[in-house]
């Protein structure tokens, strides 16, 4: 039975795999991300990408807080509307500084999740790297097998 699923996931996999390509295809010919890449902040962004891992957790982390503000802001101005000036400059200032503090520990959050997920993100390639590389066994004098190493640059260096 699960032989007879094979073909048909590897199916599912390469369409999947032509799509997200297909994606990744128009997100990057799109005039307004050419534009932006080419711009100055584009550029930085490009060859930190540390940085832009954690704009882009800020921004999607910071998103739900800011549209709560947005909220408020809206429902204390038509409060305005019914009378209530002195109520709304208070409730503002209140909220844009429960917003700021909120912005400011979601920011060390984003930092944190980005070095998190830069650190799985290395410890998972190189275990990848590690475990799938072909290398064949040699015996040394005593008997013990042990793995060989990939190319001879290294042995170079450890003969050195």
């Amino acid at each position: 039975m699960a032989k007879e699923e094979t073909p048909g996931i590897s199916k599912d996999l390469q369409e999947l795999q032509r799509k997200m390509s297909l994606l990744i295809d128009s997100v990057q010919n799109n005039s307004k991300v050419v534009a932006f890449m080419k711009s100055p902040v584009g550029q930085y962004l490009d060859r930190h990408p540390f940085v832009a891992l954690t704009l882009l957790v800020f921004v999607v982390v910071s998103a739900v807080p800011v549209g709560f503000f947005l909220l408020l802001v809206v429902l204390t101005s038509l409060a305005a509307f019914v009378g209530v000036m002195l109520l709304e400059g208070l409730v503002i200032s209140v909220g844009g500084l429960s917003l700021f503090c909120v912005l400011c520990g979601l920011g060390f959050v984003s930092l944190a999740m980005s070095g998190a997920i830069i650190v799985c993100y290395v410890a998972v390639s190189s275990f990848i790297s590690h475990w799938c590389s072909p290398r064949p066994l040699t015996r040394n004098s005593s008997g013990d097998c042990q793995l060989a190493t990939k190319s001879a640059g290294l042995e170079r260096l450890y003969q050195e």
